[in-house]
C-alpha cells in the first residue's frame, strides 16, 4: 500500500480550536441558572437555518438590540422545548435500559467518552480562568436533533467574532448555586395522576447575558492547538495555513471588535494580538459573516477549496484540491460535510485538545508541535 502524501494544506476551524470553545460558557451558564443541560444548544439548533444566531454568523444581520431580542425569542420556542423534553425521556429511557453495569465510566452519561488520560490542570486552567474573567443551513439542521445527536456534536457552530476570533474550552467544576439567578429560571413540573409527566414553563433566559458568557470565556488560546499553529507558522517548508470560522461582527466601539482590541494596548496579550488581527496568522482565512455562508453549508468549503487553490497557484504551486486538506474542526457536523468535500479531517474534542495535535503531527509525517513538557505528559 503506497504511502499517503503528505498534505499541502492545514485547514484551521478557530473556535474550539485554535482559541477556546464557547460550549463551555454555554455549559457554564446552564449549570449556574439551573438550565436542564443542553437545552440551549439544543434550542439554538432548532432554530437553524435561519434564527438570530445563524443570520448573525452570516452577517445578514447587526449584533444590536434586535438581535438580542430575537435571538431570546428562539431561546424560547415552545415547539422547540416541547421536542427537547420529549426526546429528553426516550433518549435517558433508551440509555437506563441499553446501560451496561460491567462497563468502566457512566454509560447513561450524554457526554461520556472514552479516553487515555482525564484532562490536567493545564487542560483545565485556561478555561477556569476564562469563567472566572466573563466580562446548517443543510438538509441536516432541517431536522430536529435528538439528544444523543447533541451529546455527539457542539451543534451552535463558532460563535467567534471575526472581530475578535475566539472561544472557551474551560471544564469548570464550580457547583451549581442553590438559589436562582435573574438569568434563568425553571419552575419543576408539577406532579398529577398522568403517567406522563407534565411539561414544565420554557425558562426564562436572557439572550444577552448567554451571548456574554459564551463570548467572555472564549477569549483564550487553546493551550494546545495555538501553540502547535505558531509552530507550524515557524517552520521554513510548511504547508499552507488557512482559516475556516463560522464568525460574528461586533459593533463599532465594542471593547471586543478588532479595532477596540487593536488600539486598548500597547503590549497587547497573545490572545488579544490573535484576535484583533486573526488574518495575520493565516494565508487564506475565510470568515463566514464577512461571506454571507456558514459551516456545515457545502457553498463556504467550496469556497475554501477556491481560494486556497488561488493562493497556491499565485505562489507558482500546482494548485490546491480537496484531498490536498487536512481540517481541524470541533463539530463533527462540520468535519462530515468536509469529508463530503474530500478533505482528511480532524476532530478536535473539548478538554482533549492536544490529542488533536498528536494526529495533526502524524498526518505531517512526525512534525514537532508540542514542547518536550506537553509531550511527556501527554504522551
Amino acid at each position: 500500500m503506497a504511502p499517503q502524501k503528505p498534505p499541502k494544506v492545514v485547514l484551521f476551524d478557530v473556535g474550539g480550536v485554535c482559541v477556546l470553545s464557547p460550549f463551555q460558557g454555554i455549559i457554564d451558564f446552564e449549570r449556574s441558572n439551573h438550565l436542564p443541560k443542553d437545552w440551549v444548544n439544543y434550542a439554538i439548533r432548532y432554530s437553524s437555518p435561519n434564527g438570530y444566531w445563524q443570520r448573525l454568523e452570516r452577517g445578514e444581520i447587526k449584533m444590536d438590540a434586535e438581535f438580542f431580542k430575537g435571538f431570546t425569542a428562539d431561546l424560547h420556542n415552545k415547539n422547540a422545548w416541547k421536542e427537547f423534553h420529549t426526546s429528553f425521556r426516550n433518549e435517558r429511557k433508551k440509555l437506563r435500559d441499553m446501560a451496561d453495569p460491567t462497563r468502566l465510566g457512566d454509560p447513561v452519561s450524554l457526554k461520556a467518552e472514552t479516553a487515555d488520560s482525564e484532562p490536567t490542570d493545564q487542560d483545565r486552567g485556561a478555561q477556569s480562568s476564562a469563567s472566572k474573567q466573563k466580562s446548517s443551513e443543510d438538509g441536516p439542521d432541517k431536522g430536529r436533533p435528538s439528544l444523543s445527536k447533541l451529546a455527539k456534536d457542539t451543534t451552535i457552530g463558532d460563535p467567534v467574532s471575526m472581530e475578535s476570533e475566539e472561544v472557551v474550552e474551560s471544564s469548570s467544576q464550580s457547583s451549581v448555586k442553590e438559589e436562582s439567578t435573574p438569568d434563568a429560571q425553571v419552575v419543576p413540573p408539577s406532579s398529577s395522576g398522568n403517567s406522563e409527566p407534565s411539561l414544565p414553563p420554557v425558562p426564562s433566559i436572557n439572550g444577552e447575558s448567554l451571548f456574554s458568557s459564551m463570548m467572555g470565556s472564549s477569549r483564550h488560546p487553546d493551550p494546545y492547538i495555538f501553540p502547535a499553529l505558531e509552530r507550524l507558522l515557524s517552520q521554513n517548508d510548511r504547508p499552507i495555513i488557512g482559516a475556516l470560522s463560522n464568525t460574528v461582527i461586533y459593533p463599532p466601539g465594542h471593547p471586543w471588535s478588532r479595532k477596540e482590541l487593536s488600539s486598548s494596548s500597547s503590549n497587547p496579550s497573545v490572545a488579544d494580538a490573535f484576535l484583533s488581527n486573526p488574518n495575520g496568522y493565516f494565508d487564506v482565512y475565510i470568515a463566514s459573516a464577512e461571506v454571507g455562508m456558514r459551516k456545515p453549508s457545502r457553498d463556504i468549503y467550496d469556497l475554501a477549496v477556491q481560494r486556497l487553490d488561488d493562493f497556491d497557484k499565485q505562489k507558482g504551486g500546482e494548485g490546491i484540491k480537496p484531498d490536498d486538506i487536512v481540517f481541524l474542526d470541533d463539530i463533527g457536523e462540520n468535519l462530515k460535510t468536509g469529508r463530503e468535500v474530500g478533505m482528511k479531517t480532524i476532530r478536535v474534542q473539548l478538554g482533549k485538545t492536544w490529542r488533536a495535535v498528536k494526529e495533526l503531527e502524524g498526518i505531517l509525517g512526525g512534525a514537532d508541535l508540542m514542547d518536550e513538557k506537553t509531550r511527556r505528559a501527554k504522551l
